[in-house]
């Protein structure tokens, strides 16, 4: 069995994730400034509100940004503590450089004005480094700060609180914009959310398998030799005939789908098995590394 983390361990800064921050950041300037702007699109959440500020005093969003998130990062330290504020703070200066970087150097992209290509490119690529950023933990801060605080709290997606908040803010975008850029905006701030959630999850979390069999005892050694994966036996009984039946329940990788079915066939083709989509896990071989097997050497 793999020894439990240490209590202060999940307080440590990991420099890998202040690359990813850089990245996902990177991307998400790059679509405010190059898509956005350009075609006069809001923006949910803070960005949203320094883009108004921009429109209506000439405000630089790169500096706004920081200004207007000031008084949140303290809401963020008795909130979320000392690793997730570093990292709020971490990619509101990201942001702010970014989105600095990309006005001195930008990249017209020739959309025909096109409105709505314009608004699922804003809304993909900007929910796809929003997405980086959340998966990993942090946030650019604003609107981020308050829905992973109700993330934690109600266990409501970052994504669609986002797409709640923004639409707030698109409300009072039309200060500077006409009801049919809004419109267009709402479908870029939608395509966000859904980025954001897909991008969170990596596309899936992993699949659990049930699996009913009378070699239920065969397959789950085989699952644990082949696939290195433990298995849990779920003692039950047929609801007609009342039958002792043992299930199995595994959690795995989707790349261990394939050999997984194939081990259940080899051992047992009439085996009954249901597939489960999961939205989170937590433990050895997912949130954290499976514990290593002994060798000989």
């Amino acid at each position: 069995m793999s020894e439990p983390r240490a209590a202060g361990q999940t307080e440590t800064i990991q420099w890998s994730h202040l690359l990813i921050f850089c990245l996902g950041t990177a991307i998400y300037g790059w679509a405010i400034v190059n898509i956005n702007i350009p075609n006069n699109l809001a923006e949910g959440g803070m960005s949203g509100i320094t883009l108004i500020l921009r429109a209506l005093f000439q405000f630089n969003p790169a500096y706004s940004t920081l200004i207007l998130n000031l008084p949140l990062f303290a809401l963020g330290l008795r909130i979320l503590g000392r690793r997730a504020l570093i990292y709020t703070i971490f990619g509101t200066l990201a942001l702010s450089f970014w989105l600095w970087l990309w006005q001195l150097y930008p990249m017209h992209l020739d959309l025909h004005h096109d409105m709505l290509i314009s608004a699922l490119l804003a809304g993909f690529f900007g929910g796809l480094g929003s997405g980086i950023i959340y998966r990993y933990g942090g946030t650019t801060g604003g609107s981020d700060i308050i829905a992973r605080i109700v993330e934690q709290r109600f266990a409501i997606p970052m994504g669609r609180t986002l797409f709640m908040l923004d639409l707030l803010v698109l409300i009072a975008s039309l200060v500077y914009i006409d009801l049919n850029q809004m419109m267009y905006t709402v479908i870029a701030a939608f395509v966000f959310s859904q980025m954001v959630n897909y991008t969170q999850k990596g596309g899936y979390s992993a699949r659990a398998f049930l699996i009913l069999s009378e070699h239920s005892e065969q397959i789950s050694q085989a699952i644990l030799l082949e696939l290195e994966r433990g298995t849990t036996l779920l003692q039950g009984e047929g609801g007609y005939t009342h039958t002792p039946k043992t299930l199995i329940y595994v959690v795995v990788d989707p790349s261990e789908m394939n050999t997984l079915q194939a081990i259940i066939h080899r051992i047992d083709a009439q085996a009954f098995v249901t597939v489960l989509d999961t939205t989170q896990t937590l433990g050895e071989g997912f949130s954290y590394a499976k514990a290593k097997r002994p060798t000989l050497f």
